[in-house]
């Protein structure tokens, strides 16, 4: 697939922003952690800003 959406490396420390994602998650009920997933989704959504871009990686993550 040759899109917009970037699948190589992008972070420098990646396993520093997996693990504050994880420990952002820590305490929140179910209920909570769906809240903070849409809430974070939408905010990098709207960072992101490129539709092409949105609607390739929504493709991309769709569960076979």
């Amino acid at each position: 697939m040759d899109g917009a959406l970037r699948r190589t490396l992008n972070l420098a420390r990646p396993d520093d922003i997996y693990n504050a994602v994880v420990d952002a998650h820590k305490g929140l009920s179910d209920e909570q952690c769906r809240v903070f997933d849409a809430r974070l989704i939408l905010l990098l959504v709207n960072h992101i800003g490129d539709e092409d871009v949105i609607r390739e990686a929504l493709k991309e993550a769709a569960v076979p």
